[in-house]
């Protein structure tokens, strides 16, 4: 199988990705003239409405025998996937671009997307919908319009894999260097125990694929998340209905708050996943995929060292909650710990020798005057 070229598709992106829209606040408004701007090779659909009324839309391209269905937004304020959609869209328009690559998946895949499935959390810039219901623990109870229509759609397009997209926050890490998580990868387990089903090893294979190819750019900075059953998990669900369900996690890396590195992670994963569907290698074992380390929380985005707290010596460690704000999202400083961060990581390092905070409070408003 013709491998992808890493540098190659790595400078590709660099030029030529979506260039309108890099902002972490993605909202449906922001890419319907995207959408409405695909050529007939690409069918665009509308399939229902949000809570609030606002349109949901289905995208469709390939000819192959190979069902595929992705969704973006299902949390509306995790916008990496969009993006890095829109490039793998861009990419497919593009004349003279990996044209081997696109001619494989093509005629071995039809991909089914439904971009911002969450329009109404997208516009508000909230992980939940406008009825205050986290889509992603839906899939049993549907008391939202759009989980609805994701199982409507799941149940027409009966795909053979499903991709998952979603952001994660700042504070996981990866490794005994606790490198922030750029991407993390699951493979949802279908029971308590955990069991090893083939359609888990299937997926598994697709996820250590993407892992192999992302290893050249990100050495030690690819996690994978918790693979705890949750009953009301969509990811779960569909993978115990016999969907592969690949769920990928657009993380952080260091000073890249509107997360440009992670989109163009994100889209080379995408590329790479429906590469290995096309044609799946025999050199991919499906045991590669233990072979990613765990997600940990140990990643901050500033560690204060040495403050006195009370009579304490001790740490502060900082992490910046995301508000909407005029339009605009803002990072808004958290005191998330204060306790020894010996083995933690952070985007900033800042000697505390001389601070002293009466408690928690009084840290909360240093932390609010130093970054706001």
């Amino acid at each position: 199988m013709k491998k992808i070229d890493i540098a190659k598709i790595s400078r590709w992106h660099d030029k030529y990705y979506e260039k309108g829209i890099e902002s972490r606040r993605v909202t449906l408004d922001q890419i319907k003239p995207y959408l409405a701007g695909l050529d007939t090779s690409f069918e665009v659909s509308k399939i229902g409405e949000s809570y609030e009324k606002r349109d949901i839309y289905k995208l469709q391209f390939g000819t192959g025998p190979v069902n595929i269905l992705l969704w973006t937004q299902m949390h509306g304020n995790e916008s990496t996937g969009t993006k890095a959609f829109l490039d793998l869209l861009r990419m497919f328009i593009s004349p003279h671009s990996f044209d081997w690559l696109k001619e494989i998946i093509l005629k071995e895949c039809t991909v089914h997307c439904i971009p911002v499935l969450n329009p109404d959390g997208a516009f508000a810039y909230t992980r939940v919908n406008a009825q205050n219901i986290d889509l992603n623990r839906d899939v049993i109870d549907k008391r939202a319009e759009e989980s609805k229509l994701l199982q409507k759609v799941l149940e027409q397009v009966n795909p053979s894999y499903c991709f998952n997209l979603h952001d994660q926050r700042t504070i996981f890490s990866v490794g005994p260097d606790s490198k922030p998580a750029t991407i993390s990868f699951l493979a949802p387990s279908v029971d308590v125990e955990r069991t090893l089903t083939e359609g888990r090893k299937e997926t598994m294979k697709v996820i250590a694929a993407m892992n192999n190819l992302l290893q050249q750019l990100i050495p030690g900075q690819v996690g994978r998340y918790t693979d705890e059953f949750y009953p009301t998990a969509t990811g779960d669900n569909f993978q115990k209905m016999g969907h592969n369900t690949i769920l990928i996690e657009s993380g952080h890396s260091l000073g890249d708050y509107e997360r440009k590195q992670s989109r163009k992670l994100t889209f080379i994963a995408l590329l790479q996943g429906l590469h290995y569907i096309s044609n799946p290698s025999k050199e991919v074992d499906y045991k590669q995929y233990f072979d990613i380390p765990d997600n940990e929380k140990k990643y901050l985005d500033v560690i204060v060292k040495n403050i006195t707290l009370g009579t304490e010596k001790t740490d502060l460690g900082i992490l910046f909650i995301e508000e909407l704000k005029e339009e605009k999202v803002i990072f808004v400083p958290s005191v998330d710990k204060l306790e020894n961060l010996q083995g933690y990581n952070a985007d900033q390092f800042i000697d505390g020798t001389g601070l002293h905070f009466i408690n928690k409070n009084d840290a909360e408003k240093w932390a609010h005057l130093r970054f706001n």
